[in-house]
Protein backbone atom coordinates (compact mmCIF):
# COMPACT_ATOMS: atom_id res chain seq x y z
CA UNK A 1 0.00 0.00 0.00
CA UNK A 2 1.15 3.55 -0.97
CA UNK A 3 -1.07 5.38 1.69
CA UNK A 4 -1.01 5.43 4.98
CA UNK A 5 -3.31 2.50 6.67
CA UNK A 6 -5.93 3.73 8.99
CA UNK A 7 -7.13 0.41 9.76
CA UNK A 8 -6.04 -3.27 9.23
CA UNK A 9 -7.85 -6.45 8.79
CA UNK A 10 -7.44 -9.29 10.63
CA UNK A 11 -7.54 -12.51 8.30
CA UNK A 12 -7.83 -15.24 10.83
CA UNK A 13 -6.56 -19.00 9.19
CA UNK A 14 -6.90 -22.07 10.65
CA UNK A 15 -7.98 -25.63 10.58
CA UNK A 16 -10.03 -27.90 12.90
CA UNK A 17 -9.36 -31.52 11.40
CA UNK A 18 -11.89 -33.38 9.55
CA UNK A 19 -13.11 -36.64 10.57
CA UNK A 20 -14.46 -39.55 8.53
CA UNK A 21 -12.35 -40.71 5.66
CA UNK A 22 -11.75 -38.00 4.08
CA UNK A 23 -7.91 -37.21 2.99
CA UNK A 24 -7.62 -35.32 6.09
CA UNK A 25 -7.89 -38.04 8.42
CA UNK A 26 -5.65 -39.71 6.17
CA UNK A 27 -1.54 -40.14 5.67
CA UNK A 28 -1.93 -38.54 2.15
CA UNK A 29 -2.89 -35.60 0.46
CA UNK A 30 -6.00 -34.96 -1.24
CA UNK A 31 -3.62 -33.19 -3.66
CA UNK A 32 -1.63 -35.61 -4.56
CA UNK A 33 -4.95 -38.12 -5.34
CA UNK A 34 -6.24 -35.70 -7.87
CA UNK A 35 -4.54 -34.85 -11.69
CA UNK A 36 -6.97 -31.70 -11.54
CA UNK A 37 -8.19 -29.54 -8.84
CA UNK A 38 -11.82 -28.04 -9.25
CA UNK A 39 -12.35 -24.80 -7.29
CA UNK A 40 -16.23 -24.38 -6.35
CA UNK A 41 -17.36 -21.09 -4.93
CA UNK A 42 -20.43 -20.47 -3.29
CA UNK A 43 -21.61 -16.57 -3.40
CA UNK A 44 -24.02 -14.82 -1.23
CA UNK A 45 -24.74 -12.79 -4.44
CA UNK A 46 -22.20 -12.66 -7.47
CA UNK A 47 -23.85 -9.27 -8.09
CA UNK A 48 -22.35 -7.79 -5.23
CA UNK A 49 -19.18 -5.87 -5.70
CA UNK A 50 -17.38 -6.77 -2.58
CA UNK A 51 -18.13 -10.44 -3.57
CA UNK A 52 -17.44 -10.04 -7.16
CA UNK A 53 -14.22 -9.02 -6.63
CA UNK A 54 -13.01 -12.00 -3.80
CA UNK A 55 -14.76 -13.66 -7.12
CA UNK A 56 -12.35 -12.44 -9.48
CA UNK A 57 -9.27 -12.57 -7.19
CA UNK A 58 -10.02 -16.30 -6.13
CA UNK A 59 -10.86 -16.93 -9.58
CA UNK A 60 -7.70 -15.58 -11.37
CA UNK A 61 -5.20 -17.38 -8.33
CA UNK A 62 -7.04 -20.74 -9.36
CA UNK A 63 -6.53 -20.44 -12.93
CA UNK A 64 -2.97 -19.67 -12.22
CA UNK A 65 -2.68 -22.38 -10.80
CA UNK A 66 -4.81 -24.57 -13.74
CA UNK A 67 -7.41 -25.52 -11.31
CA UNK A 68 -11.07 -25.87 -12.90
CA UNK A 69 -13.13 -23.08 -11.06
CA UNK A 70 -17.34 -23.23 -10.93
CA UNK A 71 -18.71 -20.32 -9.38
CA UNK A 72 -22.31 -20.35 -8.31
CA UNK A 73 -25.11 -17.75 -6.98
CA UNK A 74 -27.14 -18.38 -4.16
CA UNK A 75 -29.23 -15.28 -4.11
CA UNK A 76 -28.93 -14.71 -0.48
CA UNK A 77 -30.34 -17.87 0.35
CA UNK A 78 -28.84 -19.84 2.76
CA UNK A 79 -30.78 -23.02 1.98
CA UNK A 80 -29.32 -22.64 -2.25
CA UNK A 81 -26.44 -22.33 -0.46
CA UNK A 82 -26.24 -25.64 1.09
CA UNK A 83 -27.78 -27.29 -1.54
CA UNK A 84 -24.88 -25.92 -4.19
CA UNK A 85 -22.21 -26.98 -1.59
CA UNK A 86 -24.06 -30.80 -1.15
CA UNK A 87 -23.69 -30.49 -5.26
CA UNK A 88 -20.27 -29.60 -5.61
CA UNK A 89 -19.53 -32.01 -3.47
CA UNK A 90 -21.11 -35.00 -4.71
CA UNK A 91 -19.55 -33.76 -8.17
CA UNK A 92 -15.80 -34.95 -6.27
CA UNK A 93 -14.70 -30.52 -5.95
CA UNK A 94 -11.91 -30.79 -3.83
CA UNK A 95 -11.76 -27.38 -2.73
CA UNK A 96 -15.26 -24.91 -1.93
CA UNK A 97 -15.16 -21.31 -0.67
CA UNK A 98 -18.10 -20.03 0.57
CA UNK A 99 -18.89 -16.26 0.62
CA UNK A 100 -20.54 -14.50 3.23
CA UNK A 101 -23.27 -16.69 4.80
CA UNK A 102 -22.43 -17.71 8.52
CA UNK A 103 -21.25 -21.53 8.80
CA UNK A 104 -23.97 -21.96 11.18
CA UNK A 105 -26.02 -21.70 8.08
CA UNK A 106 -24.68 -24.25 6.22
CA UNK A 107 -25.02 -27.21 8.48
CA UNK A 108 -26.09 -30.02 5.71
CA UNK A 109 -23.85 -28.58 3.31
CA UNK A 110 -20.40 -28.59 5.40
CA UNK A 111 -21.41 -32.32 6.45
CA UNK A 112 -21.56 -33.26 2.50
CA UNK A 113 -17.85 -31.50 2.01
CA UNK A 114 -16.75 -33.36 5.04
CA UNK A 115 -17.54 -36.93 3.98
CA UNK A 116 -16.58 -35.76 0.30
CA UNK A 117 -13.09 -34.60 1.90
CA UNK A 118 -13.22 -31.50 0.52
CA UNK A 119 -11.21 -29.12 1.92
CA UNK A 120 -13.58 -25.70 2.82
CA UNK A 121 -12.90 -22.10 3.16
CA UNK A 122 -14.87 -19.31 3.84
CA UNK A 123 -14.51 -15.44 2.74
CA UNK A 124 -16.44 -13.80 5.72
CA UNK A 125 -18.35 -16.69 6.77
CA UNK A 126 -16.44 -17.80 10.04
CA UNK A 127 -14.81 -21.12 11.22
CA UNK A 128 -16.95 -24.30 11.82
CA UNK A 129 -15.75 -27.89 12.99
CA UNK A 130 -15.57 -28.54 9.24
CA UNK A 131 -13.69 -25.30 7.93
CA UNK A 132 -9.89 -25.48 7.41
CA UNK A 133 -9.18 -22.02 6.51
CA UNK A 134 -11.32 -18.43 6.61
CA UNK A 135 -10.74 -14.31 5.94
CA UNK A 136 -12.77 -11.70 4.97
CA UNK A 137 -14.01 -8.57 6.87
CA UNK A 138 -16.35 -8.19 10.00
CA UNK A 139 -16.32 -6.30 13.01
CA UNK A 140 -12.75 -4.92 11.91
CA UNK A 141 -13.50 -3.01 9.07
CA UNK A 142 -16.83 -1.65 10.93
CA UNK A 143 -14.92 -0.20 14.02
CA UNK A 144 -12.86 3.41 11.99
CA UNK A 145 -16.08 3.75 10.03
CA UNK A 146 -18.54 3.90 13.44
CA UNK A 147 -15.87 5.79 14.91
CA UNK A 148 -15.90 8.06 12.14
CA UNK A 149 -19.65 8.57 12.46
CA UNK A 150 -19.87 8.96 16.10
CA UNK A 151 -17.27 11.74 15.84
CA UNK A 152 -18.93 13.63 12.81
CA UNK A 153 -22.16 13.85 14.38
CA UNK A 154 -20.68 15.19 17.93
CA UNK A 155 -22.23 12.18 19.76
CA UNK A 156 -25.59 12.95 19.11
CA UNK A 157 -28.38 13.16 16.40
CA UNK A 158 -30.14 10.07 15.01
CA UNK A 159 -28.93 7.26 12.52
CA UNK A 160 -30.74 5.21 10.13
CA UNK A 161 -28.79 1.65 9.87
CA UNK A 162 -29.32 -0.76 6.88
CA UNK A 163 -28.83 -3.92 8.59
CA UNK A 164 -28.92 -7.50 7.34
CA UNK A 165 -28.81 -10.99 9.06
CA UNK A 166 -28.16 -13.71 6.78
CA UNK A 167 -25.08 -12.27 6.32
CA UNK A 168 -21.95 -12.92 8.68
CA UNK A 169 -20.26 -9.73 7.25
CA UNK A 170 -22.93 -7.75 7.97
CA UNK A 171 -23.95 -9.23 11.11
CA UNK A 172 -20.63 -8.70 13.03
CA UNK A 173 -20.99 -4.92 11.58
CA UNK A 174 -24.05 -4.53 13.23
CA UNK A 175 -22.59 -5.65 16.81
CA UNK A 176 -19.57 -2.86 16.61
CA UNK A 177 -22.11 -0.59 15.95
CA UNK A 178 -24.39 -1.32 18.72
CA UNK A 179 -21.31 -1.79 21.27
CA UNK A 180 -19.85 1.37 20.24
CA UNK A 181 -24.00 3.15 20.14
CA UNK A 182 -24.39 2.05 24.06
CA UNK A 183 -22.30 4.70 25.43
CA UNK A 184 -23.72 7.50 23.01
CA UNK A 185 -27.53 8.07 24.68
CA UNK A 186 -27.96 11.04 22.60
CA UNK A 187 -28.18 9.01 19.16
CA UNK A 188 -30.94 7.60 17.96
CA UNK A 189 -31.17 4.63 15.81
CA UNK A 190 -33.59 3.13 13.34
CA UNK A 191 -32.84 -0.08 12.04
CA UNK A 192 -34.06 -1.19 8.68
CA UNK A 193 -33.44 -4.87 7.25
CA UNK A 194 -32.13 -4.99 3.63
CA UNK A 195 -32.73 -7.96 1.69
CA UNK A 196 -30.67 -10.03 -1.36
CA UNK A 197 -31.54 -9.56 -3.75
CA UNK A 198 -33.49 -6.20 -3.80
CA UNK A 199 -31.28 -3.96 -0.91
CA UNK A 200 -30.92 -0.95 -3.62
CA UNK A 201 -33.99 -0.38 -3.65
CA UNK A 202 -34.59 -1.36 -0.03
CA UNK A 203 -32.32 0.80 1.23
CA UNK A 204 -33.75 3.55 -0.97
CA UNK A 205 -37.60 3.06 0.30
CA UNK A 206 -36.00 2.80 3.88
CA UNK A 207 -34.40 6.16 3.29
CA UNK A 208 -37.36 7.79 1.94
CA UNK A 209 -39.50 7.32 4.67
CA UNK A 210 -36.71 8.34 7.14
CA UNK A 211 -36.05 11.28 5.47
CA UNK A 212 -39.44 12.23 5.86
CA UNK A 213 -39.73 11.77 9.72
CA UNK A 214 -36.05 13.51 10.10
CA UNK A 215 -36.52 17.33 8.27
CA UNK A 216 -33.48 19.18 7.12
CA UNK A 217 -32.11 21.00 10.72
CA UNK A 218 -34.00 19.17 12.99
CA UNK A 219 -30.37 17.61 14.62
CA UNK A 220 -27.54 15.73 13.14
CA UNK A 221 -28.23 13.13 10.68
CA UNK A 222 -26.39 10.01 9.14
CA UNK A 223 -27.14 6.81 6.86
CA UNK A 224 -25.18 3.64 7.78
CA UNK A 225 -25.12 0.82 5.83
CA UNK A 226 -23.08 -2.66 6.69
CA UNK A 227 -21.81 -2.71 3.71
CA UNK A 228 -21.74 -0.04 0.51
CA UNK A 229 -24.82 -0.67 -1.34
CA UNK A 230 -27.76 -0.64 1.14
CA UNK A 231 -26.04 3.13 1.74
CA UNK A 232 -25.94 4.15 -2.13
CA UNK A 233 -29.68 3.09 -2.52
CA UNK A 234 -30.70 5.46 0.37
CA UNK A 235 -28.21 8.06 -1.44
CA UNK A 236 -30.36 8.05 -4.20
CA UNK A 237 -33.39 9.14 -2.23
CA UNK A 238 -31.06 11.60 -1.06
CA UNK A 239 -30.50 13.36 -4.63
CA UNK A 240 -34.72 12.99 -5.16
CA UNK A 241 -34.77 15.14 -2.18
CA UNK A 242 -32.32 17.48 -2.17
CA UNK A 243 -31.33 16.29 1.25
CA UNK A 244 -26.92 17.01 1.18
CA UNK A 245 -27.77 17.58 4.88
CA UNK A 246 -26.87 13.58 5.86
CA UNK A 247 -24.04 12.05 6.43
CA UNK A 248 -23.46 8.70 5.06
CA UNK A 249 -21.26 5.66 5.69
CA UNK A 250 -20.58 2.59 3.67
CA UNK A 251 -18.13 -0.41 3.78
CA UNK A 252 -16.45 -2.30 1.43
CA UNK A 253 -15.14 0.26 -1.04
CA UNK A 254 -17.07 -0.80 -4.04
CA UNK A 255 -16.27 1.77 -7.62
CA UNK A 256 -19.59 2.95 -6.85
CA UNK A 257 -18.99 4.28 -3.01
CA UNK A 258 -15.16 5.82 -4.14
CA UNK A 259 -16.83 7.65 -6.62
CA UNK A 260 -20.03 8.14 -4.25
CA UNK A 261 -17.29 9.82 -1.84
CA UNK A 262 -15.85 11.91 -4.46
CA UNK A 263 -18.65 13.61 -5.32
CA UNK A 264 -19.44 14.52 -1.75
CA UNK A 265 -22.71 12.19 -1.31
CA UNK A 266 -20.84 9.33 0.50
CA UNK A 267 -18.98 10.94 3.62
CA UNK A 268 -16.95 8.10 4.06
CA UNK A 269 -16.33 3.88 3.01
CA UNK A 270 -13.74 1.58 4.25
CA UNK A 271 -11.88 0.05 1.06
CA UNK A 272 -11.22 -3.66 1.36
CA UNK A 273 -8.82 -5.44 -0.91
CA UNK A 274 -11.25 -8.00 -2.00
CA UNK A 275 -8.89 -8.96 -5.15
CA UNK A 276 -6.73 -9.84 -2.78
CA UNK A 277 -8.39 -11.36 -0.03
CA UNK A 278 -9.14 -13.96 -2.75
CA UNK A 279 -6.10 -14.59 -3.78
CA UNK A 280 -4.75 -14.90 -0.30
CA UNK A 281 -7.86 -17.51 0.19
CA UNK A 282 -6.60 -19.76 -2.63
CA UNK A 283 -2.93 -19.83 -2.00
CA UNK A 284 -3.64 -20.91 2.02
CA UNK A 285 -6.51 -23.49 1.13
CA UNK A 286 -3.68 -25.05 -1.41
CA UNK A 287 -1.18 -25.13 1.38
CA UNK A 288 -3.92 -26.69 3.54
CA UNK A 289 -4.66 -29.20 0.69
CA UNK A 290 -1.47 -30.17 0.32
CA UNK A 291 -0.31 -30.51 3.52
CA UNK A 292 -3.32 -32.42 5.33
CA UNK A 293 -3.00 -33.43 8.96
CA UNK A 294 0.16 -31.10 9.25
CA UNK A 295 -1.93 -28.33 8.70
CA UNK A 296 -1.71 -25.75 11.35
CA UNK A 297 -3.81 -22.53 12.10
CA UNK A 298 -2.37 -19.51 10.43
CA UNK A 299 -3.19 -15.83 10.52
CA UNK A 300 -2.40 -12.98 7.60
CA UNK A 301 -3.61 -9.58 7.29
CA UNK A 302 -4.64 -7.85 4.16
CA UNK A 303 -4.51 -4.23 4.70
CA UNK A 304 -7.95 -1.54 4.85
CA UNK A 305 -8.14 1.80 4.10
CA UNK A 306 -10.58 4.51 5.01
CA UNK A 307 -11.52 6.86 2.38
CA UNK A 308 -13.30 9.82 3.26
CA UNK A 309 -13.78 13.29 1.72
CA UNK A 310 -10.50 14.35 3.03
CA UNK A 311 -8.03 11.66 1.67
CA UNK A 312 -10.39 10.44 -1.27
CA UNK A 313 -8.32 12.86 -3.93
CA UNK A 314 -4.87 11.08 -2.68
CA UNK A 315 -6.33 7.81 -2.72
CA UNK A 316 -7.54 7.38 -6.10
CA UNK A 317 -4.72 9.16 -7.44
CA UNK A 318 -2.75 5.80 -5.88
CA UNK A 319 -5.52 3.74 -6.68
CA UNK A 320 -7.52 4.60 -9.83
CA UNK A 321 -8.83 0.94 -10.36
CA UNK A 322 -10.86 1.49 -6.98
CA UNK A 323 -12.81 4.27 -8.88
CA UNK A 324 -13.24 2.83 -12.12
CA UNK A 325 -10.21 4.86 -13.83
Amino acid sequence: MKIGLKCRLALVFGLIALLGTSAWAGGGSQAEKSDKITLGMVSIDVNDSGNARAINGATARAKELGWDVITIDAHGNADEANSAIQNLALRGTQIIIDLVFPVTSLGSGLRAAEQSGAVVGTWGGGLGSTVAVTNGSGGLLAEPIVAQMVKDLGGKGSILALTYHTGQVARERELVLDSVLKDYPDIKVTKNEVRIPGYLQDGAEFASAWLAAHPRGSEPLAIWGSWDDPALGAIASMKQQGRDDVKVYGQNGNIDAIVAVESGWMTATAWEASEEEGKVLVDTLKQALEAGKSWTPKAAEVPAVVVSTQNVADFIRQHPEAAGR
